[in-house]
């Protein structure tokens, strides 16, 4: 797959951007606060039908402007396809495909696959349980719809099932007749996602585990597991012994949305004993492994979108990634940012299909 040109109106920096981009490395460098970033998230956009910064749409739109649009042409399995964004304030988001607009948004993710490396991805390490299954709930989504639709309603059920729990305020008296029609709808979903997740990390697993050992040659070993309550036996006994406690919570203790991913380096967790380069090229292969599975699935490459990738990665992770990255039978088009340009050039001298933008002020040439 590669992006053939994108026009952005009024979204963000970008008052009004024409521009075409080339096959293989495309490299945005310029100073920082001059929409690198925002331009990835345009491209992020077109694909996810969101931002991956800003969840408020109107927060995209450039100051005191009525809507934003993004509008793309792109090359899916030698077929040409316009891909496009419009939102106007106080109306909904529209998204079309070949000039029709899609019924559900929901519908159009897995059409332009692709995969966003920012600076704050670690985060998926740091931060608690809920930022590693937004990651690789996203990875699914992209090529399960069944799945996508399953996590929804899911989510949808616990929110009215915790809304009840919280209006009643930790009373005893509970309707439980309206929680046990929640609940019948509830624990097969969580069963249905948890067995997903499970059978989701088994085949991403070995993905990971090469691009790591393809970014730090050396004698790190990776390793990702997933851990759920679901998956046992007795979980639904459990769910329903966890009642008396939800209510005096009020909240759902037990379920798919406790679901956590564990990530360790040479057996000890990496959030703990990991050096900042560590859990870095962890990202990173997290990241690149994503593109692997999708590409391995969708049978065509996805679109790889780095922001300022080599921030905290010392020369030779940086010219192991290089190397990886301008291989141009597994990547077919690549974004990456980069606020040090001469860093950016020196690392990619001499090699092929490398197209350098500079941008100043949303300007891009």
């Amino acid at each position: 797959m590669k992006l053939l040109s994108l026009k952005l109106t009024h979204f963000k920096n970008y008052e009004a951007l024409n521009i075409a981009f080339s096959a293989g490395i495309n490299c945005v460098v310029g100073k920082n606060g001059m929409g690198k970033t925002n331009l990835l998230d345009a491209l992020h956009y077109l694909s996810m039908t969101r931002s991956a910064l800003n969840s408020v749409d109107q927060q995209n739109i450039s100051y005191d402007q009525p809507f934003f649009a993004i509008n793309s042409k792109l090359e899916i399995n030698k077929k040409e396809h316009s891909v496009n964004c419009y939102f106007e304030q106080g109306k909904k988001k529209i998204v079309k495909v070949d000039g029709k607009e899609v019924d559900k948004l929901s519908d159009h993710i897995g059409m332009i696959p692709s995969v966003l490396i920012t600076p704050d991805d670690t985060e998926i390490i740091k931060e608690g349980s809920e930022v590693r299954r937004k990651f690789f709930d996203s990875v699914i989504s992209q090529h399960d719809r069944h799945y996508l639709e399953d996590l929804m309603a899911m989510q949808r059920l616990l929110k009215q099932r915790n809304s009840f729990l919280k209006q009643n305020q930790g009373r005893r008296n509970i309707n439980k007749n309206l929680l046990a029609v929640y609940d019948e709808s509830l624990v097969p979903l969580f069963r249905t996602v948890s067995e997903k997740r499970n059978e989701f990390i088994a085949a991403f697993e070995p993905y990971f585990a090469e691009n790591y050992q393809q970014i730090f040659q050396g004698n790190e070993l990776p390793v990702i597991s997933f851990r759920s309550s679901v998956q046992k036996e007795d979980f639904e006994s459990q769910f329903k012994e966890a009642l008396e406690k939800d209510i005096i919570l009020e909240r759902t203790t037990l379920g798919a949305h406790k679901d956590d991913y564990i990530f360790k380096l040479n057996e000890r967790p990496i959030k703990k004993f990991g050096s900042q380069g560590q859990q870095k090229s962890f990202i990173l292969a997290l990241k690149l492994a994503e593109y692997d599975y999708l590409k391995s699935l969708k049978g065509f490459n996805p679109l790889l979108l780095l922001d300022d990738i080599f921030d905290k990665l010392d020369d030779e992770r940086i010219e192991s990634l290089v190397n990886l990255l301008t291989d141009s039978t597994r990547f077919s088009q690549i974004f990456i940012t980069d606020a040090r340009a001469e860093r950016s050039r020196a690392f990619f001298e001499g090699k092929d299909q490398v197209s350098f933008f500079e941008i100043e002020d949303g300007e891009l040439r």
